[in-house]
């Protein structure tokens, strides 16, 4: 795979299919994804890969994101079909390896969990989570905040910014995924 070939179509491919503030998101996300791969070790154009397609498929109809996301083998629940949203990741994935032909298992993770993030995931899938709730375009997302967050390991900020997701769910009255529940109460007992 060119890597970068592959950037740039994807990343066309989403400034045609993305609402502007979305692709603006994506790219934020990119960038963001491709300095913690450099900050950790990792390979930023793989961050920036999973950044940049994370969310092709967002805008996707009800029926074309179920149809979409079932073909990674994994099934639906009642849960995911009432709140199709859920699904745009791995949606993305799936459109990302079969049009894209992205073979890259941790970016195909990445992409595939960052809306609840996932049990035992890879660390481009916890970089891309982080991510996507802390990109410069967040309104907390100082950089002050960012400072502070990136002093951090790479679990422990994976585990603040997913509590502070979860906590922010709770404040504001929103009913919680039941598998964000499953991976919030794994993480937060002590699992890494």
């Amino acid at each position: 795979m060119n890597l970068q070939k592959t950037i740039s179509k994807i990343e066309k491919y989403a400034q045609k299919h993305e609402k502007k503030s979305r692709y603006e998101h994506s790219k934020r996300v990119a960038a963001m994804c491709a300095e913690l791969c450099t900050l950790f070790g990792m390979d930023s154009q793989l961050g920036y890969l999973a950044g940049i397609g994370h969310d092709i498929c967002k805008n996707l109809p009800d029926k074309k994101m179920i149809k979409t996301a079932k073909k990674d083998g994994e099934g639906i629940t009642d849960y995911e079909k009432k709140q199709t949203y859920l699904l745009h990741g791995r949606a993305a994935s799936v459109k990302m390896n079969r049009k894209f032909k992205v073979k890259n298992k941790d970016v195909l993770q990445a992409v595939s969990v960052h809306v609840y993030a996932g049990i035992g995931i890879c660390d481009l899938a916890k970089i891309l989570f982080i991510c996507d709730k802390a990109e410069p375009g967040r309104p907390f997302s100082t950089d002050e905040y960012r400072a502070k967050l990136f002093k951090l390991s790479l679990n422990d900020m994976f585990i603040t910014i997913l509590k502070e997701s979860h906590d922010y769910m709770i404040r504001k009255g929103y009913e919680i995924y039941p598998e964000s529940l499953k991976v919030y109460d794994y993480y937060m007992g002590g699992n890494k």
